[in-house]
């Protein structure tokens, strides 16, 4: 039986999904660039050596493609995830020579030919949500991935949310962390 948070958090995701879908294509890009140049700006992405990011779901998280590109010609070895049994994940280095792999949900991933990368390499993690509220605080897609790999994690943690769906509280549970910068398009949250 589902508890009470699990019955928020599925309801939560019912509105962001409706209120993304409410945005134009034209509004979706504007947002994406805000939020891309905004996360580009940051010191600790200027200093990370390796990022986790995430190749974004259009219309469900901002359209990372060109950011993870942009990446990599400035010289970042970045990295993706692969997701594995048991609600498992690890990372894989991005290759742009490469083509990823699409697998369920519309995610695309690195194949097994890409090299992993280990934890201790990773300097910031481009956390993936289907939205965020003002504490830092996500609503994943309800798989536990990223709550289980981040365990542990001491690097630096970036969340990206569209102001369209910025949340005062989303629901939480004792595993949940924050993140430690999150930004829309027109804020930049030291948290």
């Amino acid at each position: 039986m589902a508890s009470i948070i699990d019955l928020e958090k599925r309801e939560l995701r019912g509105r962001v999904r409706e209120r993304l879908a409410a945005l134009s294509p034209e509004e979706l890009v504007r947002s994406d660039e805000a939020l891309f140049e905004r996360f580009l700006a940051l010191p600790q992405v200027a200093a990370a050596r390796t990022i986790f990011a995430f190749w974004g779901i259009p219309g469900k998280e901002p359209d990372t493609a060109w950011l993870i590109g942009e990446l990599v010609r400035r010289g970042k070895t970045v990295g993706l995830p692969r997701m594995l049994p048991e609600h498992r994940m690890e990372v894989r280095r991005y290759d742009p020579d490469r083509p990823l792999v699409k697998v369920s949900f519309g995610i695309s991933e690195p194949g097994e030919d890409c090299p992993p990368l280990q934890r201790e390499e990773i300097g910031l993690v481009l956390v993936p949500a289907v939205c965020y509220d003002r504490r830092g605080y996500r609503l994943g897609f309800g798989g536990g991935y990223y709550d289980r790999w981040l365990e542990g994690f001491s690097g630096v943690t970036v969340g990206l949310c569209r102001e369209a769906v910025l949340q005062e509280a989303v629901p939480i549970e004792a595993h949940d962390a924050k993140v430690d910068v999150l930004l829309t398009e027109g804020e930049s949250l030291s948290l």
